[in-house]
């Protein structure tokens, strides 16, 4: 399973790198605070799985990096998509690295 740092994610947003920010918490924690990632929640992920990308990185990320883990290894399994990663850490590492005035929750 591939994954990505919340540090490599900010360098990849900082320099335009092509990328697909999937979010797949629930529309209530997005609501709290959100990394700008498109919302697909998990449950939804696999059937809405044509919305992914393929021609470029996809970065699943959720709150602690547990969901987005069993989440790329749903895709890399169903679908065979080997261009899929998690956040490590997810959203809380995000806040704790890159931007500390996102609200904990």
């Amino acid at each position: 399973m591939k994954s990505i740092t919340a540090e490599q994610l900010k360098s990849w947003k900082e320099n335009n790198t092509p990328h697909q920010l999937i979010d797949v918490r629930e529309s209530y924690e997005i609501e709290t605070c959100s990394i700008g990632g498109t919302p697909i929640p998990m449950a939804e992920v696999m059937e809405r799985h044509e919305e992914l990308r393929k021609d470029i990185p996809v970065i699943i990320h959720c709150k602690s990096g547990r969901r987005s883990e069993a989440v790329v290894y749903e895709l890399e399994r169903r679908f065979g998509m080997n261009n899929i990663y998690t956040l490590e850490g997810g959203i809380m590492a995000w806040i704790d690295v890159v931007d500390h005035t996102l609200m904990k929750y």
